[in-house]
């Protein structure tokens, strides 16, 4: 009977330890980054604060990344009809993969009167993994073409990455610089609390499975001791 509670107590610990490293690393975290931008406008230098938001979810081999303004940028001196503003944008990758990431997205749907910062709607672009790890994606330079003219608005605070996914490259790529990267297979990574308990479930569930096979062993020697 010691030896039957010894092995319980092993199991419960090893699954509170088995939760701490799960609930630290998470498989994907998304945060809402103010990146300062600093735009070259045709009349001249302009700069605006932002808070922007990137985020994915599973298209394909891929992800469909999405990216998101909270607040207008730059503005023009005079108003902007319905479709006179296209916007596209890069998005940098770092972590496991390198590289930049373009996406674009529709003209403006309604005028944009003159002297008022320019709300840009959500741009969309594919990304497909090059490696297995950890990827960060860091919003990059914003491109706003109107009337004929060319507006290039940079980050010039260096803003921190806005989104942070585990992914699995298609040809089974890895990265030894990659930190944390885990292999999703070919999921979307999840950080919902339900999926957290899901995750601490099944840990459970393979903890029990163990200890159980423990205790059966444990009382099969000890009859076997008895005997």
């Amino acid at each position: 009977m010691p030896n039957l509670k010894r092995t319980a107590a092993l199991a419960s610990a090893a699954a509170l330890a088995g939760s701490a490293v799960l609930l630290a690393a998470p498989a994907a975290r998304a945060d809402v980054v103010d990146v300062d931008y600093r735009c070259q406008t045709p009349i001249g230098v302009k700069t605006a604060v932002s808070p922007i938001d990137i985020k994915a979810a599973r298209s394909g081999s891929g992800y469909r990344i999405t990216m998101s303004w909270q607040k207008g940028v730059s503005s023009s001196p005079v108003e902007l009809g319905r479709g006179a503003m296209s916007p596209s944008a890069t998005v940098v990758l770092g972590g496991a993969d390198h590289g930049t990431l373009t996406v674009t997205g529709p003209a403006n749907q309604a005028a944009i009167p003159a002297n008022t910062p320019i709300k840009v709607s959500d741009l969309s672009g594919t990304y497909t993994p090059g490696k297995t790890g950890r990827v960060t994606f860091t919003a990059g330079v914003l491109t706003i073409k109107a009337l004929g003219t060319t507006t290039t608005c940079s980050p010039s605070n260096s803003p921190g990455p806005a989104l942070h996914i585990d992914v699995s490259a298609a040809g089974g790529g890895t990265a030894a610089s990659a930190p944390g990267g885990t292999d999703t297979g070919g999921q979307l990574p999840r950080t919902g609390p339900d999926d957290s308990v899901v995750a601490l479930g099944t840990l459970g569930g393979t903890v029990l499975l163990t200890g159980t096979a423990g205790m059966l062993w444990l009382s099969r020697r000890g009859r076997t001791a008895r005997g």
